[in-house]
């Protein structure tokens, strides 16, 4: 059993990757970091060639993340190409976030494995079912958002604090000394949000005796110096920037200097009444009364509440700032619903509370379905451009015939990442051997251009530019210049049928529940030839 709740945590994480294997601008600095580390290599003179330099971004963001998960994944590459399982560069994105998915999995596995222990193997199988069945989590831990980085080593960490045996109040010394360690590291080199988790589990460890203050001050001491040294050096290396902390950049740049407010405020209460329950879904009540019934979930949940409480402080939200807390909120309703299907069943409370849980099951699983369909659908750029490649297949052309593509912002913001310009080096070394014999002749290279600002005039009267990948509709104008060969929708909202909805229960299921909520989509991104 124990077994087979692992396998349910990694292939709900390496199916939402493959459902939605394109990504979005949110998630492409890590990305094409890993991409560049991965196809040119860490040397001095390849750095010339990394991304970041031609897009920066606001705020110069840590490489140690790219760089772990380029590492971890080179041997599943060259192993995967020498099997005939990567064809083009699409393959390694997909690799790269299944390997991150992998690895936040294994924390979530963690956690399940220090639930089993303390609180017994239904809670642990209620917690696995609750993770599974939601949608934010699930979907994003394959992501390459800093977030997801960050998620792992404190995941690690939550374990390391609930893993005990059931009759003993204070998790080890050890394991105390371990969690610090990692959400200083955390916090120093990924996000600089998790010092306000570290701040309340600090606290509570040294109120309940845990472990020590001079001990804490300690560890905190070392493990915070290291882990700056450690992003001072990677860092100022990829950034060629001097004495650089990127975490600490960004900090200035979006609290101090109140910059993350141009991204939008929200109410202080933003967390508690949209972001909680949009991540919980059904594990928000169920958590409250795992929270009434169970002094040890009080004392669990105590550092996350007062983490949200202190982020709720900043006027710019997220829900991915407050994601660390998800899995402690599951162990807690876990907690709440194993108390709910534990009452005698003689009585009609205690037949009502057993059947809840299978609803708010699969009220999660229908939320999970609706939300995991419209974000299949919502990434327009990386379906035109794969669109592209299948209507222009690999041939060689005369090198002032080639194609040239310019890719809109649109489409570069939803999905056209560089591991996408499949027809264009750079190759990793490992995939070389097993190339298209095509792409080894420069005759064979596309150009992918991504210049930004530039109008429909400008494109027109730049004659090397062959195809456009276009986010407005083609006028009448256009058309003089260009032929539409294809377009792409994307999704825009549910439609409920509410007249439907009205009637009765029967009704409901005579029509279908495909005729109650459909999906409405429509054309966002056009390719065009060039006359």
């Amino acid at each position: 059993m124990s077994v087979a709740l692992d396998c349910i945590i990694f292939a709900t994480g390496w199916a939402h990757v493959l459902l939605a294997p394109y990504t979005k601008v949110e998630e492409s600095f890590n990305l094409h970091a890993t991409h560049d580390i991965t196809m040119y290599g860490i040397g001095s003179s390849a750095l010339g060639n990394y991304d970041h330099f031609t897009f920066p971004g606001a705020v110069p963001r840590t490489f140690i993340g790219s760089l772990l998960l380029s590492w971890i994944s080179d041997p599943i590459i060259e192993l995967a190409a020498w099997n005939g399982l990567i064809t083009d560069k699409f393959d390694l994105q997909i690799l790269v976030r299944l390997v991150l998915a992998t690895l936040n999995a294994l924390g979530l596995c963690l956690i399940r494995h220090s639930v089993s222990r303390r609180f017994g193997r239904l809670t642990g199988l209620l917690y696995t079912l609750l993770t599974v069945t939601q949608f934010h989590l699930p979907f994003w831990m394959g992501r390459t958002i800093p977030n997801m980085f960050a998620l792992l080593p404190v995941n690690i960490a939550i374990s390391l604090l609930i893993d005990r045996a059931p009759n003993k109040m204070k998790p080890s010394e050890k394991s105390v000394i371990v969690a610090t360690a990692l959400l200083t590291f955390t916090a120093v080199v990924f996000r600089a949000e998790v010092l306000l988790l570290l701040g309340p589990i600090v606290l509570q460890s040294i109120l309940h005796g845990y472990i020590t203050l001079s001990k804490v001050i300690k560890v905190g001491l070392i493990s915070g110096l290291l882990s700056l040294a450690l992003t001072v050096v990677v860092d100022s290396y990829f950034w060629n920037q001097s004495y650089l902390w990127p975490e600490f950049a960004g900090l200035y740049f979006n609290v101090y200097q109140g910059k993350s407010a141009e991204w939008g405020t929200s109410p202080r209460s933003a967390y508690w009444t949209s972001h909680l329950p949009k991540l919980l879904l059904t594990s928000l009540p169920m958590s409250l009364l795992g929270l009434l019934r169970d002094q040890r979930i009080r004392d669990l949940l105590f550092p996350f509440l007062i983490f949200v409480g202190l982020i709720s402080c900043l006027g710019h939200k997220e829900w991915r700032f407050i994601i660390y807390v998800v899995p402690a909120f599951n162990v807690a309703a876990a907690r709440g619903a194993r108390w709910m299907v534990s009452l005698p069943k003689n009585k009609l409370a205690g037949q009502m509370m057993f059947l809840y849980v299978p609803v708010f099951l699969a009220i999660n699983i229908a939320v999970t379905y609706m939300l995991t369909l419209a974000s299949v659908n919502n990434y327009p750029g990386g379906q035109a451009l794969a669109l592209l490649h299948q209507l222009y297949p690999q041939q060689q052309h005369p090198l002032s015939a080639r194609p040239h593509v310019h890719i809109s912002n649109l489409a570069a913001q939803t999905g056209a990442s560089l591991f996408l310009h499949l027809n264009a080096p750079p190759y990793p070394a490992t995939l070389q051997p097993y190339l298209h014999k095509d792409l080894k002749a420069r005759e064979a290279w596309w150009v992918y251009n991504k210049t930004e600002s530039l109008t429909m005039g400008d494109l027109t009267a730049n004659k090397r530019i062959t195809h456009l990948i276009a986010e407005h509709r083609p006028t009448a104008e256009v058309a003089r210049n260009w032929k539409v060969v294809a377009s792409v929708e994307g999704f825009v909202k549910w439609h409920l049928d509410a007249d439907i909805i009205r009637t009765r229960i029967s009704d409901v299921t005579r029509e279908g529940l495909g005729n109650v909520a459909r999906l409405v989509k429509e054309e966002q991104l056009w390719i065009l030839e060039r006359k």
